[in-house]
């Protein structure tokens, strides 16, 4: 009998315990200012990188710089007029390049890099920026590429001689470019 009461009263403390519990109120409530800041902070970001990349472009009447539709900016060293195509989804295109920081001083030679392989479109080894560069590019042109950091390496950097935040430009010899004989090669 002392047992069953010890139990009825014990169960009878847990249902009033868990009877009166309220629902946990959250510690902070999010208004979305966080998110608000955020985005202000990268649109100034973006604004000051292109004011930069803007005084790069005007100190260098002699190149004619083109804005590109997807956010960067490339000017022509070598051009070439005679062939009419350039590199698409699926062909293999063999480059080499140089990257540099906006004051022009070299962050990776051409030397370094050595000469470069890509899949078009099937792998994303390289920044964002110079996957679509190569795109405009016909056999044997050299472009000077300049890159806003989210077109390059962004808020991280390469873990190595590219900071943060860091606008870049590249400039890139597209020396070659073929069919994949193997299209099945190199996918994501």
């Amino acid at each position: 009998m002392r047992v069953i009461k010890s139990t009825l009263l014990i169960l009878t403390v847990f249902i009033v315990s868990c009877s009166q519990q309220q629902a946990r109120k959250p510690i902070s409530q999010s208004s979305g200012t966080f998110m608000k800041e955020s985005i202000e902070r990268n649109k100034k970001l973006v604004a000051t990188e292109e004011d930069k990349i803007d005084s790069i472009i005007k100190s260098n009447p002699d190149k004619k710089f083109i804005a590109s539709s997807k956010g960067y900016w490339y000017a022509y060293e070598n051009r070439n007029l005679n062939d009419t195509i350039s590199p698409k989804k699926g062909d293999i295109a063999y480059y080499n390049y140089e990257v540099k920081d906006l004051n022009g001083a070299i962050i990776y030679s051409e030397a370094e890099l050595k000469p470069q392989t890509y899949y078009v479109d099937k792998e994303q080894k390289i920044i964002i920026g110079l996957r679509h560069g190569i795109k405009l590019m016909r056999k044997k042109e050299k472009v000077i590429f300049l890159f806003p950091s989210h077109m390059g390496f962004g808020y991280h950097g390469d873990n190595n001689r590219i900071g943060h935040n860091e606008p870049l430009m590249y400039t890139v010899t597209l020396n070659d470019f073929k069919e994949d004989p193997n299209p099945k090669s190199q996918t994501n």
